[in-house]
């Protein structure tokens, strides 16, 4: 169990400091979180793009570059993405951050079959929360990269945030499966998702976790809602992550969470070869600072 984020921060410590490639560096609130990310000593980082215009935003926000490797690029975003991930492909880093480049630019980069990151798995977004109103850090997924996840998308989006469990200590993860209801409902296809994932972790081909469901969200993390409701579970108000149905549902309660219930996050796609630090732009340093930091303790 993780009650705190910044555990994050002291596990990526304990390992080798990873080399982090920054796709187009010359965005300020990104390098405030890779500076605070070199001062904890969780990352070298190796940045790509403008260098004129990186180290003018280096300076403004004092950050020493000296000793900092930065290869000059002034093609744009989309360049200096493939340069990144090209970086991550040869071995001379280990993982990728989005700066000043669009999200479609740098997953254009990471799934180039050629050139890419792609490593046979679907990619997939997981963040992990610390809330005021919860006994422990838990993931939800997918909130940005699925939009409407099949069976067989949702087995794999699981299977990626179960590794990112395992990369931060939760050894077997409690995954709830979440829906607007409880029950089984043949004309709502979230539940029957849901019973169908239950069963094959019942069944040993969803491993390494425990999933249930469906559950409705209050269920997911209440155990008094959920004995109320005479449901009996293990998962249920002890979740460790939440599996929504669609990236609408995703993304609405990952910025109900941070903006709405005072919860700081982390977060990063995985199903490349290395993660991919790909935050969001509303999202604070001090939330870039902990992405990197899981990327790191995953990578």
């Amino acid at each position: 169990m993780i009650r705190d984020l910044n555990e994050l921060i002291r596990k990526a410590k304990e390992k080798p400091a990873r080399t982090m490639a920054v796709a187009a560096a010359e965005d300020e609130h990104v390098l405030k979180a890779v500076r605070e990310a070199v001062n904890e000593r969780v990352i070298i980082p190796l940045l790509i793009g403008d260098k004129a215009k990186v180290e003018q935003v280096a300076k403004s926000i004092g950050f020493d570059l000296n000793g900092i490797e930065l290869i000059d690029n002034r093609e744009g975003g989309a360049v200096s993405a493939r340069l990144a991930v090209a970086k991550v492909k040869r071995g001379e880093a280990d993982l990728v951050m989005k700066g000043f480049v669009s999200t479609a630019d740098l997953l254009k980069a990471v799934l180039d079959k050629e050139t890419g990151l792609r490593a046979g798995r679907l990619l997939s977004h997981v963040a992990f929360f610390q809330s005021p109103y919860y006994h422990k850090v838990f993931g939800v997924t997918d909130a940005a990269m699925n939009i409407a996840p099949d069976l067989e998308a949702k087995i794999q989006i699981i299977q990626n945030a179960v590794n990112a469990c395992h990369g931060i200590g939760v050894e077997n993860p409690k995954v709830a499966v979440v829906a607007a209801v409880e029950t089984v409902n043949s004309k709502m296809e979230a539940t029957v998702h849901a019973a169908r994932l239950r069963k094959m972790n019942r069944n040993g081909v969803l491993t390494r976790c425990i999933v249930d469901g469906p559950f409705a969200i209050d269920i997911a993390v209440n155990r008094e809602a959920a004995n109320h409701k005479g449901i009996e579970s293990e998962v249920a108000g002890d979740c460790d992550l939440i599996l929504v149905p669609d990236i609408e549902a995703g993304n609405m309660l990952y910025k109900a969470l941070n903006f709405l219930g005072g919860a700081v996050s982390a977060a990063v796609v995985l199903g490349a070869s290395a993660p991919i630090v790909l935050t969001s732009r509303s999202d604070d340093e001090r939330s870039k600072l902990l992405s990197i930091a899981l990327a790191a303790c995953i990578g």
